[in-house]
């Protein structure tokens, strides 16, 4: 299977699993990715993801460019599945396990996640414009968003990658580990966020992702709505029980 799924308790581990073709995303492949994650979101008892790639080499290096062309017309490629559209859309907190190459669609679908940790080897590029395109998930935008508007400019004008290190001081990456610990400290990360309460947790990215667009007394005023939300919380009521009695509070996403 070209896409993997671990259940560790709360938190769903998610591989793309082609690592002979560096990750590279197929049609099929992107629709078995979207049918994962829209698993994930429907399993209440599924709190966090964390997307991976197989093999030692790569994350995602985005689409097999040999598909592209199986696409008929040009509007047909831009009506497909798109996967970085796949991960945007998922409601629950996603950690990006950037293991090696996250290139083209591959940096997209990091940059899609709400958190991004890379191995010491990681390497980060838009190469489309050495091909004679440009990034169409959200690359300008987010990378933007992530590193700043030269420093974005610089890798989609250039189309060389940056190194983990690099991209850490950009503020691409959160954290840099040695490989081999990598999958460890994206899983540790996410079993913390697991502990959470879910609905809060998943309020806190909705709310994230909006602030983005909003300018900043609308924002504001959108986080105080959601938060009048999760107060009204069966959580929230034993959040404030459990700090009262100085216990651990047990949250069960109601």
């Amino acid at each position: 299977m070209d896409v993997l799924l671990e259940v560790d308790g709360p938190v769903a581990v998610v591989t793309l699993n082609r690592p002979a073709k560096l990750n590279a995303i197929t049609p099929d492949m992107a629709a078995a990715l979207r049918a994962c994650l829209t698993r994930v979101d429907a399993d209440p008892d599924l709190r966090v993801a964390v997307l991976t790639g197989a093999g030692e080499r790569s994350f995602c290096v985005g689409s097999d460019i040999r598909e592209l062309d199986e696409y008929a017309t040009p509007w047909e490629f831009r009506n497909r599945g798109d996967y970085g559209d796949a991960v945007r859309a998922l409601r629950k907190p996603i950690i990006a396990a950037v293991n090696g190459y996250a290139y083209g669609g591959g940096l997209e679908l990091a940059m899609a996640c709400d958190i991004r940790l890379a191995a010491e080897t990681a390497t980060f590029a838009a190469p489309e414009i050495k091909l004679g395109w440009i990034g169409g998930s959200g690359q300008s935008a987010l990378l933007a968003h992530a590193v700043g508007p030269g420093n974005a400019a610089t890798m989609l004008l250039t189309g060389d990658p940056i190194d983990a290190a690099r991209a850490q001081a950009w503020g691409l990456v959160t954290d840099v580990h040695p490989r081999d610990e990598l999958l460890k400290a994206a899983r540790t990360l996410a079993h913390t966020i697991a502990k959470r309460p879910p609905i809060a947790a998943q309020t806190a990215k909705a709310n994230l992702k909006a602030a983005y667009s909003m300018p900043l007394d609308q924002a504001i005023q959108y986080e105080r709505d959601l938060q009048t939300v999760c107060f009204a919380t069966a959580d929230a009521a034993e959040g404030r029980a459990a700090f009262a009695e100085r216990r651990e509070p047990v949250f069960e996403g109601r």
